[in-house]
């Protein structure tokens, strides 16, 4: 182990060992606090997925932004007062904090701040499983963790500087070793980076062989805690974590499933989305998230029972924008129509989104009817032809049995007569076969 992963888990180890954390959110004087509020509720469902106990909170408005510490004095000795009082172990700022102000704020407060983003990455890297979730999470806390590499040896020096000479002699060590610790990281961002490359290659050849198969393909997308896993598991039985916390599913979970139609498709879970979502993770996740781009209809959840349902469903198509999904046929789902209080927002959805049905994936609600969304669509995206191939093109005949749906088949001398629905995208190969639609 490498002098600056010694490092690096000191300071994690330091952090999970907190318990009582105190919550900062921020927003211009003069603007909403509501939403504030509802940001800050967010941060706080993240903190208990980590472990955190939440202990208070509270929304500043700033009238000036301050380049060193982000908020005023005047506001900075209000919130030590209230942690002082509460007995916080760790501030947490809603918002993201440059390496400077973090430091400024861990003297001023004289205990660990943190933000948004590293609370987010530290989630992901306790709830990764595959190889390819831990790789791209490492990746992503190397790039963040480069520019603070100087605030990781402070850290270290003012635990060290308790027993006296020995703390002197580590700070120096720690200006002569920052070089050298930034060698290190970007070496490691090299590997990790290669590695992820790797896992994508072996990604897109299992991708291809399922274009191959050309078993139709949905992705399930949506917000984090929307219900995605709940929704694949009430459709195909597939054992899959479920849990009532934000990430509960980062690596893509992909299963099998027949529609009443007798027709297969494939359902493919996806991460969660989710508002500030650090541009590290998007990048380091990308690989992930591309599933979406390779399938033929998207199944965008939302969970309808949640008081910024809207605001969730709007981030989530900015990230598919961000992610270059375009023109993707969409259903959009309103999952735990149970658990909904605002009866108009149902009819609020169906105005905005043209495909709209509400579900209930915890009791199996509304499955019916989606499925037969689901099919309908489907049947949108393939054709009918009745083909006149040659024997002689046999290879094509087999094909064309195995991606799609034969309803006749006849041999006539040295032709073969098909009447097959196809995907669409498969017409320009047989067109010269085409006797009619």
């Amino acid at each position: 182990m490498s002098m600056i992963d010694s490092k690096r888990d000191l300071v994690q180890a330091e952090l999970k060992a907190l318990k009582r954390a105190f919550l900062v959110g921020i927003y211009p004087a003069g603007q909403e606090k509501k939403r504030c509020e509802e940001s800050l509720e967010e941060l706080r469902r993240l903190s208990d997925t980590f472990g955190l106990e939440v202990v208070g909170c509270m929304a500043v408005p700033m009238r000036r932004f301050d380049p060193a510490t982000m908020i005023g004095k005047g506001k900075m000795e209000e919130l030590f007062q209230e942690a002082e009082a509460l007995f916080a172990e760790v501030i947490i700022f809603d918002e993201e904090i440059s390496p400077r102000q973090q430091r400024n704020l861990d003297r001023f407060f004289k205990r660990p701040v943190i933000d948004r983003t590293e609370l987010i990455i530290e989630v992901f890297a306790k709830r990764a499983q595959t190889k390819e979730a831990r790789l791209q999470v490492e990746l992503a806390k190397c790039r963040y963790q480069l520019p603070r590499l100087k605030r990781m040896w402070t850290h270290l020096s003012r635990q060290a500087a308790v027993s006296g000479r020995g703390g002197a002699y580590l700070k120096g060590a720690g200006e002569k070793q920052l070089e050298i610790d930034k060698r290190l990281t970007k070496k490691r961002m090299d590997l990790l980076q290669k590695a992820i490359e790797k896992v994508t290659e072996q990604r897109k050849t299992v991708r291809r062989a399922r274009l191959r198969s050309a078993i139709p393909a949905l992705a399930i997308v949506g917000y984090t805690n929307a219900g995605k896993s709940t929704l694949l598991k009430a459709l195909t039985q597939a054992e899959v974590l479920i849990e009532d916390k934000l990430f509960a599913t980062l690596d893509t979970t992909t299963r099998k499933f027949t529609l009443p139609n007798r027709q297969q498709i494939l359902l493919v879970d996806t991460v969660g989305f989710i508002r500030k979502i650090p541009t590290t993770l998007v990048a380091a996740f990308k690989s992930t998230l591309e599933e979406a781009l390779y399938t033929d209809i998207l199944l965008h959840l939302v969970d309808v029972s949640h008081p910024l349902a809207e605001e969730q469903a709007e981030e989530t198509e900015r990230i598919l924008k961000e992610l270059g999904v375009k023109e993707k046929p969409v259903i959009t789902v309103l999952n735990k129509i149970d658990a909904c209080r605002d009866p108009l927002i149902v009819q609020r959805f169906r105005i905005r989104y043209p495909r709209c049905v509400a579900v209930s994936a915890l009791y199996k609600q509304g499955m019916d009817v989606l499925l037969e969304q689901i099919v309908a669509l489907l049947k949108q995206l393939r054709v009918t032809l009745r083909l006149r191939i040659p024997q002689s093109h046999y290879r094509l005949v087999s094909e064309l049995f195995r991606i799609g749906k034969v309803a006749h088949v006849e041999y006539v001398e040295n032709d073969v007569f098909l009447e097959i629905e196809l995907p669409k995208e498969f017409e320009e190969r047989v067109l010269p076969f085409v006797t009619s639609r």
